[in-house]
């Protein structure tokens, strides 16, 4: 019988590892970055977020490296962009071998569908997928640049995370201010 579990644990283990291993990221996609669109769409509808598609060629365009090196991989913009963004990688290297199972499916289509020529391509959409705003090309002025950027997209949208707090705390105001005593 011991000898019956240790065997049933020991699959159990392996199948674990398995299904971690095959549940792996595209190497090409940033520390603090997902790659799940689907997924982030959820996320986004559930947290009142906007998602951030960061479109990247990155085993062939230039660009797109500064603009990871530079902006994506720094560890204060995934902070500070993480507060209304969900974060997205849509890579489209030569070598398809650096892509997860489900970027080798997903992400040619999402180029399609948002009509993506040019790389890096920033996209801002809804959780329902509608295109907000289009930042094409290497974004100069570096993360503080673009952040702000990126911040006047949020407050356009009416996604600022200072106004939830401020709706969630304002919940017992009167519906009618100036009739209030």
């Amino acid at each position: 019988m011991n000898k019956i579990k240790k065997t049933a644990m020991c699959i159990l283990v392996c199948c674990i590892t398995a299904i971690a291993f095959g549940a792996k990221l595209s190497e090409s996609v940033p520390r603090g970055w997902n790659e799940d669109f689907t997924a982030a769409k959820e996320t986004a509808k559930k947290d009142g977020k906007l998602i951030l598609l960061a479109f990247s060629g990155s085993d062939w365009c230039g660009w797109c490296v500064k603009m990871e090196k530079e902006i994506y991989s720094d560890k204060a913009f995934i902070r500070k962009a993480s507060e209304k963004y969900v974060l997205v990688m849509i890579d489209s290297p030569r070598n398809k071998d650096i892509l997860s199972k489900l970027a080798q499916r997903q992400n040619p289509g999402l180029v399609k569908q948002y009509n993506i020529h040019g790389f890096p391509s920033t996209i801002i959409v809804r959780p329902s997928g509608e295109e907000v705003k289009r930042f094409g090309g290497y974004q100069r002025g570096g993360v503080a640049a673009f952040l702000e950027k990126l911040d006047a997209v949020a407050a356009e949208a009416g996604v600022a995370k200072d106004d939830a707090k401020a709706k969630s705390r304002n919940t017992t105001t009167p519906r009618f201010p100036s009739l209030a005593t």
